[in-house]
């Protein structure tokens, strides 16, 4: 099958989307598929399979920013690209967002009339999307041209479906379990000292409520100060302001980490023992969440619908009111003290994230593809069956 999957991210500044497209396109490949990754690129990309296309800029979108290519003007390379190529599928993911996944939806089926189009709808934003409100007669016209619409989650499929009604295949995105979980990992020396770690990992934007994990930390290590707090991911001003400001208050055993690579993050989970995830909205499904899970850890984390729809509280994790830094540091401080509980969330944990693992969600990818494939067949040999019986009536 030759697959192209198509993302409006800048591929250079790799996120949720993005390493979700990365992972699904290694796993089709390692199946015999033949598959193009078509994206923006701020940088050159030596890959040749990911076909940059259009120049990123940064674009305000649900409490971050969004690198996306606005340039109307790639729809003659798409169709360049589509027609050379002859895909049978057009897997476009946030196919809604400008401009690169519209003009591949456009372009889609001048290239080939019997391609089969497919979009993954990965955002959740609590107060809903002007883009969609504003442009949906625009964008009706485009969501028309999806054979199969996919959503990362109840809550991602409740969200799109307010604005375009519809049928949304649920496929969540997909963990590398051994990433996490391999027992060649060792942990971070400078920080394996018997405290316990309550492990924090992504940006420091506003929405991912690292502000109120920073004041419930202080309770929690008030309470018990063989606690650290290890808050790590991308350096930026939020985050370099929120070391200044923990420094100049004298709060102690917090530790902000820039980074880490992609293959040292999972020493951080090893070396943790809780990990925490305060965000207060707009997700829709929290890969990090996954990841704890992958590697063991018991999940603190706020009850939001993307949340709750991974995590069943006191079961495989414990979920939080939302902005409630009291509430977090009572779930921690009950954690820090019971060693058991932590084991036993964590074991639950671990067997509940089975659900997530790449092979299976690769397989129900893939199986939607071939249903999908399958009634196109079944509708264009009918067509020409109507053809026939009409050329003969006459």
């Amino acid at each position: 099958m030759k697959i192209a999957l198509v993302s409006p991210y800048d591929w250079a500044a790799f996120g949720g989307v993005n390493s979700h497209l990365s992972q699904l396109s290694s796993e089709f490949r390692d199946s015999g598929h033949d598959v193009r990754i078509l994206a923006p690129a701020s940088t050159p990309i030596d890959d040749p399979l990911v076909t940059a296309i259009g120049r990123p800029f940064p674009v305000p979108a649900g409490g971050s920013s969004a690198r996306i290519a606005l340039s109307p003007r790639l729809g003659r390379e798409v169709r360049e690209l589509l027609e050379r190529e002859q895909f049978d599928i057009v897997h476009v993911h946030e196919p809604l967002m400008p401009s690169l996944p519209i003009q591949a939806l456009r372009m889609s089926r001048t290239a080939n009339p019997r391609v089969v189009n497919v979009g993954t709808f990965h955002a959740r934003k609590d107060g809903g999307n002007k883009l969609y409100s504003y442009g949906r007669r625009l964008l009706k016209r485009w969501y028309r041209e999806l054979d199969g619409k996919v959503a990362v989650s109840p809550p991602a499929a409740q969200y799109v479906g307010r604005y375009f009604h519809g049928y949304y295949n649920i496929i969540p995105n997909g963990i590398n379990l051994e990433r996490f979980d391999s027992p060649s990992l060792v942990p971070i020396e400078e920080f394996d000292d018997g405290h316990i770690n309550i492990l924090y990992v992504g940006r420091a934007e506003k929405r991912k409520g690292l502000g109120y994990l920073i004041r419930a930390f202080g309770m929690v290590n008030a309470r018990n100060p063989e606690t650290r707090l290890l808050v790590v991911g991308p350096d930026s001003r939020a985050k370099r302001n929120y070391a200044e400001s923990v420094a100049s208050s004298g709060q102690r055993n917090i530790e902000f980490i820039p980074g880490p690579s992609d293959a040292e993050l999972p020493r951080y989970h090893r070396t943790a023992q809780i990990f925490c995830s305060p965000a207060t909205g707009n997700e829709s499904q929290g890969i990090v969440l996954l990841e704890a899970m992958s590697a063991s850890l018991p999940v603190v984390a706020s009850n939001i619908e993307g949340y709750a729809s991974v995590i069943t509280h006191d079961v495989d994790g414990v979920l939080v009111r939302p902005k409630d830094p009291m509430a977090l540091a009572d779930a921690l401080t009950e954690l820090v003290k019971d060693e058991q509980q932590r084991r036993r969330l964590g074991r639950a944990g671990r067997e509940r994230v089975e659900d997530y693992s790449w092979p299976r969600i690769t397989q129900q990818v893939m199986s939607y593809y071939e249903r999908l494939l399958d009634t196109s067949k079944t509708v264009e040999a009918s067509r020409r069956r109507g053809r026939g019986e009409l050329s003969a009536a006459s």
